[in-house]
């Protein structure tokens, strides 16, 4: 590692190879809290390179638990954290949505590293235990639509760093990471990505990787559709500009998406939208997200048919009806 940080500071690029070798002596404990800091700290200076990123998401999986999901071919959907926004849990509303309209959904998530509330935060307010039990994960898809992989418990390289990650306080490279380190290697993915240089190196890895992917970044910098201004997306077909009005929605302010000050204000705004007593605005930016990962299944469905999909789900109670299952099954 001494040898690496040396590289690093002398503005050198890793090979993919030198890049998994860094995180696999992280994730194997034989790197110390400042030395992992001083790592991460580089790529807070300047961008990850194509190659690092492979070499890294290789490592990762490498040690990652092996989960086999494949027979339900899930979609995960995610941000990558680190827009410094603290919006509400949109994503995760945004699965049981998703789940609740009839598809099946497996995240991977984590606490949040850079706002008050991650998914592992809100879904653990509520009383979900994680697992990486197959038998359960099954379970939890066939019943309930949706299951939850906790990223510490799939991969301890993770948990080796998690201490760091929270001291920093700031984005990492783990949050670039931790979308594309899934350990079911989903078929299907929507993600959220804090800022254009990222969608663009997203993009290249999906299709090095071969994914079905939709990728999206709101203008003003959220990991997410945010309907306070112009997305870019970027999918298996190309690339595009929506504004809130192209999508079938009026412009939201940036306030309407704020998470609150604890996990409890962020539970409590998800548990709102799912019992349709939560603000048009907060829904509406569930309904988006929800829409856009419905139309990654497939490319040819209009969005507007999405959104009424994603629509019926919170309206029906369906939504609420599998978060409830889940609970259950992961109690």
């Amino acid at each position: 590692m001494k040898n690496i940080l040396n590289r690093l500071f002398d503005h050198q690029t890793l090979t993919r190879q030198e890049a998994a070798q860094a995180l696999t002596d992280i994730g194997e404990g034989k790197c110390n809290d400042t030395q992992i800091a001083a790592f991460v700290t580089v790529y807070l200076m300047r961008s990850i390179d194509l190659e690092e990123l492979v070499g890294f998401r290789e490592a990762l999986l490498n040690m990652a638990i092996k989960i086999d999901l494949s027979e339900f071919n899930p979609i995960d959907i995610v941000g990558t954290g680190g827009d410094g926004k603290n919006t509400f849990n949109i994503s995760t509303c945004s699965c049981f949505t998703v789940a609740g309209a009839g598809y099946k959904v497996a995240k991977h998530g984590n606490y949040g590293a850079t706002s008050v509330s991650g998914a592992s935060n809100v879904l653990e307010y509520y009383g979900a235990k994680f697992t990486t039990d197959i038998n359960t994960l099954k379970k939890s898809l066939n019943e309930a639509g949706f299951a939850y992989l906790h990223a510490p418990l799939c991969n301890a390289a993770m948990k080796n760093v998690a201490p760091v990650r929270k001291n920093i306080g700031v984005r990492t490279f783990f949050n670039v990471l931790g979308p594309l380190i899934s350990p079911i290697k989903p078929t299907y993915q929507c993600l959220g990505v804090y800022n254009l240089k990222m969608l663009r190196l997203y993009a290249l890895i999906n299709q090095k990787i071969g994914t079905q992917y939709t990728l999206v970044h709101s203008l003003d910098g959220y990991d997410e559709i945010s309907l306070t201004d112009t997305t870019k997306i970027v999918n298996n077909r190309g690339e595009f500009l929506c504004t809130p009005q192209e999508m079938g929605f009026s412009q939201i302010a940036q306030n309407d998406l704020y998470g609150g000050e604890s996990v409890a204000d962020a539970a409590k705004i998800f548990i709102n939208i799912l019992e349709n007593k939560s603000t048009t605005a907060q829904r509406n930016a569930v309904l988006i997200n929800s829409a856009a990962a419905i139309q990654t299944f497939d490319f040819n469905k209009p969005l507007a048919d999405c959104i009424a999909e994603a629509d019926e789900s919170l309206r029906s109670g369906r939504a609420k009806e599998t978060f409830e299952k889940f609970l259950a099954i992961n109690h």
